[in-house]
């Protein structure tokens, strides 16, 4: 990577995590603390979508991790056990990610005007880094939170179902906008071979 591509990168990762931190603390903001112990319908994968995208796995990962670290810092994380928030924050959101592994697809297919290949690459992507997320907060629910679960439901459901109510439509959300950001985005733009990994 060059001097002026490293710089870029380390900009962007900056930008991207801000801005994901940002959206993360809207969406608990207007979740009116409809999940008690933590979670919202937020859009805060979106940077990190973008992110892997462009410049692969180092881009995803890095931008999922600093928005944990962000959260711990500045306070936002709900942390009851140091273990519970490392698997809540520092591993769940740095594996959203690992979508990255179809940065080199998702360029190709764009490149070559094959639009309906691009979207698959792209939820393909999405889905992974969400069901990474989602198994993360599965079990630090299921392992850190049985006491809330309603009388006579299994732990592991009452994780199961707790976690998906806003995994599934943050999923779904952030997929969209994924999407329609990328659509929009002028070819110079896209991610270049050289900067994956």
């Amino acid at each position: 990577m060059t001097k002026r591509s490293n710089t870029l990168f380390i900009t962007e990762v900056a930008v991207f995590t801000a801005l994901a931190y940002l959206l993360d603390y809207l969406g608990n903001i207007l979740s009116f603390k409809i999940w008690p112990q933590g979670g919202s319908v937020s859009i805060a994968m979106v940077p990190i979508f973008l992110m892997a995208f462009r410049w692969g796995l180092k881009g995803g990962l890095l931008t999922g991790f600093l928005l944990g670290l962000l959260q711990f810092i500045l306070g936002f994380a709900q942390v009851y056990t140091i273990i519970q928030g490392i698997i809540d924050y520092f591993i769940a959101f740095t594996v959203v990610g690992f979508a990255g592994i179809f940065a080199r697809q998702i360029s190709k297919m764009l490149n070559e005007g094959k639009k309906g290949k691009w979207i698959s690459y792209v939820i393909f992507g999405a889905f992974i880094g969400s069901l990474l997320r989602y198994l993360c907060h599965f079990v630090s629910g299921f392992v850190f939170f049985g006491e809330y679960a309603p009388k006579g439901q299994p732990v592991m459901i009452y994780s199961l179902l707790y976690n998906g109510t806003y995994m599934l439509p943050s999923f779904v959300i952030s997929a969209i906008i994924v999407i329609l950001v990328i659509s929009a985005m002028p070819k110079r733009m896209l991610v270049r071979e050289k900067n994956l990994f």
